[in-house]
């Protein structure tokens, strides 16, 4: 399956059941919405979680693209991506969460032909606040699907406070061999959907109460399950990065590693900039000109002469976005002259502590990767 065949597939599974598709919302939550950028598929979907009535009715589904910063450290792995799509389908008050941990068993079976032995779960195995979940974890087993419970994993939140609930990963085998162990035991076993049970709604102080109604919320990274069922070994293997690694290897010699940071924040920042961000000092500006930053960083470790306007029309075209990926860069080059100046002083000689790293980058906006890599 390509990528355009995978996301028909889910849509059509949905929609057989009685779900009505809704469109993706932008990137960029409305403004009274505190967050910068839309994280999940359920986001845009709060206040209907929370009760209040969905025009579209109970079952919905769709794909949502999202943006996350709190994974920035672990991209250029295999599975991580700044900017990503999200297949998403909920029930808010409608079926029961083992309805769709069924229905989401025969959508991988069934509709994508992932056989059973390479799926393991886990579900939530109880805290000082919830029980274990019994429900969850014997519909996997009737179902015939390794399972096992875990106490800190299995409990899913878009943040401190609002809808929350325990919930049931699914994870594929991506080794060579026959699956062995588990998922938390061993790194072969990649996570591919989650399935909440939204049901709690965590306040300021910690407790939780009862929602107005228990609703069933799903999230299944696009791109992760892409390059599964296309036997990828990352997610930047897939049709989806085609252009992206086909050009960019020919462009400048990097480690696997750098090529998938480089690909992931320049395909990030295109996007991001394309949702009509401009990179700033603060806010949503902030989040591309770090991006694009730390892309330069990783770009020009062992080649000063490498350069954004080596990319092709075919990636970023000739327009806005090129402009600014090139406006950045200048800026961030003046940056870099006046970190070495800096760097050259007495009191930055030698081996720096922590608080010289904070210092240079409060102060003078250094990022801690070149600095560290000029020091190293």
């Amino acid at each position: 399956m390509n990528t355009d065949d995978v996301v028909r597939t889910f849509l059509d599974f949905y929609r057989e059941r009685g779900h009505e598709s809704i469109t993706g919302s932008s990137l960029l939550p409305p403004p009274s919405d505190p967050v910068l950028f839309t994280t999940s598929g359920m986001h845009p979907l709060t206040p209907y979680l929370q009760g209040r009535p969905h025009p579209q009715g109970r079952r919905l589904v769709n794909v949502q693209r999202c943006l996350r910063t709190t994974d920035l450290d672990e991209v250029g792995d295999l599975t991580h991506l700044t900017v990503f799509e999200m297949l998403g389908s909920w029930s808010l008050g409608d079926y029961g969460h083992p309805q769709s941990l069924r229905w989401g068993y025969e959508l991988l079976r069934d509709g994508f032909g992932i056989p059973r032995e390479k799926l393991y779960v886990t579900v939530f195995g109880g805290d000082e606040q919830v029980g274990p979940d019994l429900e969850s974890l014997d519909t996997w087993r009737e179902l015939g699907v390794p399972v096992e419970s875990t106490r800190d994993e299995n409990w899913w939140s878009n943040g401190p406070v609002g809808p929350c609930g325990p919930d049931s990963e699914i994870f594929f085998w991506t080794g060579d061999g026959p699956p062995e162990g588990s998922p938390t035991g061993d790194s072969r076993w990649v996570e591919i959907w989650n399935h909440v049970h939204m049901r709690f709604e965590r306040g300021e102080d910690g407790g939780l109460v009862p929602l107005r109604q228990v609703n069933v919320d799903t999230g299944m990274g696009l791109e992760r399950l892409v390059s599964v069922l296309q036997g990828r070994r990352s997610v930047y293997e897939t049709d989806l990065f085609e252009p992206w690694m086909r050009v960019l290897p020919t462009l400048w010699v990097l480690d696997e590693r750098s090529l998938r940071v480089v690909c992931d924040h320049l395909r990030s920042s295109v996007v991001v900039i394309g949702e009509g961000v401009r990179p700033s000092n603060t806010g949503r500006g902030y989040v591309v000109r770090r991006l694009i930053r730390r892309l330069l960083t990783v770009l020009r470790r062992d080649d000063d002469s490498r350069t954004l306007s080596d990319l092709p029309v075919e990636l970023v075209g000739t327009g806005t976005v090129r402009g600014m990926l090139l406006e950045e860069e200048r800026r961030f080059t003046q940056l870099l002259e006046r970190g070495r100046r800096v760097l050259s002083r007495p009191e930055f000689r030698g081996p720096l502590s922590e608080e010289d790293f904070r210092h240079l980058h409060d102060t003078y906006g250094l990022p801690r990767e070149w600095v560290a890599g000029l020091q190293g």
